[in-house]
């Protein structure tokens, strides 16, 4: 067989492949979470991605931009899907399409669209119904194998769109605190780690359920990091910071700190590594900028996980690193040959 003569020709990546790529990565996440938790989060998905589509499309319109390249890049779905993972399964249908459209409409198209959003939208619209509505963002269904009473989809549907339940049932039958919230909660009242992680809720890594969510999306991640849609850089500082500070905490005083498989295992804390903290637009450019970003939305995530007044932190730590990436941009810029140091 003749081999080929150079020079060769790398295949050109697009926006549209990347965010494929992106959405592909996902689906294991999906497909874990509708195990654990069952199939209402696939309508949030739906809600989110129509209500993203629908107001790119309007704000497009509105701004004078052509429709058909802007909606058919992906990255409106992007951020629709990875708002809907972050939000209560079971989250009444407006919660997601608030949250939908104020990421979209004002993190992302107010700033001038794909490439000039200096927040990560989908964590703007997570903050901002955080904030807003507490009640309706802290009611996290327990796992399957947990839950005192199992939704049907259509009971789901009706809880989504009409908060009904079945008769007979309560709220407090089908949700429950999340584990970060428990875990939080029962330290402040003085119990040890050994008695809180006894709970049926935690598992062997992190949660009951949820660390069989977080390995899905460890493998997402791994399959963008080999299709070179991500560098490593992000998720290892941003993982291995976050471990650190848990072992070293947990070393010095078991009994009141979790240790670090459980911070991985828990939360957003894999969604955020290889999905979130990695957006290219709202990040840094350098590689040692990524490092400093990461290792950043580690030690925030740790301190408001173990400080703060909110169980998780991901959200607040990513959008605060967000602020600094222009300052870790001009520190960062490698030397170029030719110039002065």
């Amino acid at each position: 067989m003749m081999a080929m003569a150079s020079p060769y020709l790398s295949e050109q990546t697009s926006v549209s492949m990347i965010m494929r790529k992106v959405l592909l990565a996902l689906v294991p996440g999906i497909a874990a979470y509708v195990w654990v938790y069952g199939s209402g989060i696939l309508v949030s998905l739906l809600l989110a991605s129509v209500t993203a589509l629908v107001s790119e499309a309007v704000m497009l319109k509105l701004r004078g931009r052509p429709l058909r390249p802007f909606l058919l890049d992906g990255s409106a779905l992007v951020t629709a899907w990875l708002l809907a993972l972050a939000l209560p399964p079971i989250a009444p249908w407006w919660l997601v399409v608030v949250g939908t459209l104020f990421a979209i409409v004002v993190a992302k198209q107010l700033y001038g669209g794909l490439g000039y959003n200096p927040f990560n939208p989908a964590m703007v619209g997570y903050a901002v119904l955080l904030i807003s509505f507490p009640v309706a963002m802290t009611q996290w269904p327990a796992p399957l194998e947990l839950a005192q009473a199992k939704l049907s989809l259509l009971d789901q549907l009706r809880y989504i769109f009409g908060r009904v339940l079945p008769s007979g049932l309560t709220v407090d039958a089908i949700s429950s605190a999340t584990p970060l919230d428990t875990l939080k909660t029962q330290l402040k009242l003085h119990h040890g780690m050994a008695d809180i992680m006894a709970a049926p809720m935690f598992g062997t890594l992190g949660t009951k359920g949820g660390e069989i969510v977080a390995g899905a999306y460890l493998l997402g991640g791994v399959y963008l990091l080999w299709q070179r849609i991500i560098t490593w850089h992000v998720p290892v500082a941003f993982l291995g910071m976050l471990a650190l500070l848990a072992s070293g905490c947990h070393l010095i005083d078991a009994d009141r700190y979790a240790g670090p498989l459980f911070h991985l295992f828990s939360g957003a804390a894999m969604l955020c590594a290889f999905f979130i903290a990695t957006d290219p637009v709202s990040g840094p450019t350098t590689p040692k900028g990524k490092l400093i970003f990461g290792a950043g939305i580690g030690i925030l995530t740790w301190v408001i996980r173990t400080w703060g007044g909110y169980p998780d932190g991901v959200a607040f730590a990513v959008l605060l690193m967000n602020i600094c990436v222009p300052l870790i941009d001009a520190y960062t810029q490698p030397r170029v040959f030719g110039h002065e140091k």
